[in-house]
């Protein structure tokens, strides 16, 4: 039965048909993937559960001002001292603002400062159903007034509005990234195959699986409420090339060795498939189902990463083990020219590097793994140097955007928090206590009077720091503590600093609850595949090291090399999702073969079969997947930077590393009680191989 559904891509009729299918199914994709940004949710309190303080006091707050609206702080500077005639266009700005589509209510100011070098207006900007896109059309429009007949007069737009315009600029940079990615795949694939036509095999058939992956994830947002954005769109682009390029390596590596065992291309395609495909959708199921365990997150952005990518995952791998075979024997044997594999011929007999190191690692296995652990330990450490703890807005890009210069002007001449002020709902019977707990706070540095509506107040407490900054961020919390003390009050804070603390809030505590969760389904999935406990315990082990050697290098690299200020409170829990599912999919890899050897020739030969017969692959596997994480560097974001560096390089850790060395030696040192409780663990490496399947041990000379 299994060989029968293996064999159906590589049919002489299936083939085509497969292809139609897809063909068919691409033409809707392509129309609904491009939808996919009309549903993004950008904006932070769209992520934040409905329970959060900071989304309960915008419910509440709606009775008294505009619902959905974000402040744009219009910053004008002028070293040299401000003129009247500057004071007078101004003012002629601010009255041009209101006939921007959706700029909302009166401007307020133009304010100027006390030293006299600078002007500010604060104009209120709708969210409409064009979410950042539509706030950075707004944002444009100011700009555009503010600059014309300016006489060197310097205007920089800032505040939330600010922030969201230069990041929607910033992640428009996607359509580059899936270029780059492209390009980064492309270019792997021509040093692995040495063919200038095998790569496009691949690399269409991993762009059909991205087109269709969106048009899954814009049908679920639309319909079913999964919250995507646009941080969701990138990771997904180099996830799918990524791993779905992964599994193709493994199917062609595989394939072209069948090559050499059958004539008939459609047979070799199909033991191809019926050897590796166990292996590749074990690896899929493992990282899908990883992902989906996001769904226990609190944050909705976290909530709708996981599905989004699992789709990625899943579709990625449906590509790959029907519409890649098709693609293969519908081109023959010259698809992998100029090293076409013949029938009969031999494979690469002399002994290649993973060979070597295997013989290495074998001379005195429990010293390799033993040295190899705390190498890894030590770089470890330098997780406790990572700051965690959220960046502010203007420390969110790796360069610096107008915003940021904006920001940088406004607190020179204005008081830091003034734009953005916390928003404070009560009881109006409690509105003047409320108002002078909250005064007393003393990261406040002034409160609004109280404005009652409906037996409810709502009053403003203006920041004395960056409202995006750490130190606000703590007023936050001090404030609440104030207002919360107050009995009968039912005071709440929000404003956009109450938002992101919530945020952070609620990625801490995801980050608890659920990385011990994968880590136990991760465990089950390796053991049932492996029917074993032993082994699976161990290569968690492995993989949880792995993933603190890269987030200690990583640590270092943010704080002295590339002088990040900090990281999303998120990016930890990210980072070990990535790098457990991924990092065991080579594990996956690997181990599969060398209990397929074992089951002959005993787990030392297993060991040393298995790294030299997937050392290969795994290495392209890894270095393509590396390749495409680091691609997410070209967007000017710290977060799209660290991840991409995070996981490129613990990829790369352990691929050369944890699996070649560790895993390996471990094997060699541990020997049949990797196997324990099952049947292969009381078999000897001097027993007499058992009777094999048929078509086996030849199976076993390549990967």
């Amino acid at each position: 039965m299994v060989r029968k559904v293996a064999s159906l891509p590589s049919g002489r009729v299936a083939k085509w048909v497969i292809l139609a299918l897809w063909v068919a199914l691409l033409i809707p994709a392509l129309m609904l993937a491009g939808k996919l940004g009309d549903v993004e949710e950008n904006d932070n309190s769209a992520w934040l559960p409905g329970n959060a303080e900071s989304t309960t006091v915008v419910d509440r707050a709606e009775k008294f001002q505009p619902a959905d609206t974000l402040p744009a702080i219009v910053v004008y500077d002028r070293p040299d001292g401000i003129t009247p005639a500057d004071m007078a266009k101004a003012r002629a700005d601010a009255e041009a603002f209101k006939g921007i589509t959706n700029v909302v209510g009166q401007p307020q100011g133009p304010l100027k400062a006390q030293d006299g070098k600078a002007i500010q207006t604060l104009v209120q900007v709708h969210k409409d159903k064009t979410g950042w896109e539509g706030i950075g059309k707004v944002v444009d429009a100011m700009r555009k007034v503010g600059e014309e007949n300016a006489h060197g007069l310097g205007l920089h737009v800032t505040g939330p509005a600010g922030y969201a315009s230069d990041s929607i600029k910033a992640f428009s940079g996607g359509g580059g990234l899936t270029t780059i990615t492209a390009v980064v795949v492309v270019v792997i694939l021509l040093f692995t195959y040495r063919s200038p036509l095998l790569p496009l095999l691949p690399l269409l058939t991993a762009g059909v699986a991205l087109v269709t992956s969106e048009a899954v994830i814009y049908l679920l947002a639309k319909n079913a409420g999964l919250t995507v954005n646009k941080q969701t769109s990138f990771i997904l682009t180099v996830l799918v090339f990524g791993a779905a390029t992964d599994y193709a390596l493994l199917l062609i590596s595989r394939y072209r060795e069948e090559l050499r065992r059958h004539e008939d291309r459609h047979e070799a395609m199909a033991e191809a498939l019926h050897r590796s495909g166990p292996a590749i959708i074990a690896s899929a199921a493992t990282v899908a189902v990883s992902l989906m365990l996001l769904t226990l997150a609190t944050l909705n952005s976290t909530k709708g990463l996981g599905p989004a990518c699992a789709i990625g995952i899943l579709v990625g791998l449906l590509a790959m083990v029907t519409l890649m075979p098709a693609l293969l024997v519908i081109c023959d044997r010259w698809i992998f020219w100029p090293a076409k594999p013949s029938y009969g011929s031999a494979g690469a007999t002399k002994e290649d590097f993973w060979t070597r190191v295997g013989t290495a690692v074998s001379g005195g296995p429990r010293t390799v793994w033993i040295v190899t652990a705390l190498a890894l330990g030590a770089m470890a450490i330098g997780v406790f140097g990572l700051k965690a703890d959220g960046l502010s807005n203007k420390d969110q890009f790796t360069d610096k955007p107008q915003m940021a210069v904006g920001e940088e002007i406004q607190s020179q001449h204005f008081p830091a928090g003034a734009g953005d002020p916390l928003y404070v709902v009560t009881k109006a019977a409690s509105a003047e206590r409320v108002k002078t707990a909250l005064s007393g706070v003393p990261g406040v540095a002034d409160v609004s009077t109280p404005v009652i509506k409906d037996g409810e107040a709502i009053m403003l407490g203006e920041l004395k720091d960056d409202p995006s900054s750490t130190a606000a961020m703590h007023t936050v919390a001090q404030a609440r503590t104030a207002v919360h003390e107050i009995e009968g009050a039912d005071a709440q804070v929000g404003g956009n600093t109450a938002i992101n603390v919530d945020t952070q809030d609620a990625a801490t505590r995801d980050s608890k609850v659920i990385i011990p969760f994968v880590l136990a389904v991760v465990f089950l999935i390796l053991a049932l595949l492996l029917r074993a406990i032993v082994a699976p315990l161990l290569l968690m082990a492995t993989v949880v090291l792995s993933f603190g050697a890269a987030l200690g290098v990583s640590s270092l690299m943010f704080n002295h090399v590339f002088h990040f200020a900090g990281a999303d409170a998120s990016f930890p829990l990210l980072t070990f999702v990535f790098l457990v599912a991924l990092g065991i999919d080579y594990n996956i890899f690997l181990v599969t073969r060398v209990r397929e050897v074992a089951l002959l020739y005993g787990t030392r030969r297993g060991a040393l079969t298995g790294l030299s017969t997937t050392g290969g692959v795994i290495t392209s596997a890894g270095l393509v997947l590396a390749g495409t994480f680091a691609a997410m560097a070209s967007l000017p974001l710290v977060f799209a930077a660290e991840l991409g560096f995070a996981v490129a390089f613990g990829v790369l850790l352990d691929t050369m590393i944890v699996r070649s060395v560790l895993v390996t030696a471990l094997t060699l040192d541990v020997g049949r009680w990797m196997w324990w409780p099952s049947t292969l663990f009381r078999r000897h490496d001097d027993s007499p191989p058992p009777v094999a399947e048929p078509g086996l041990e030849p199976a076993l000379r390549g990967m």
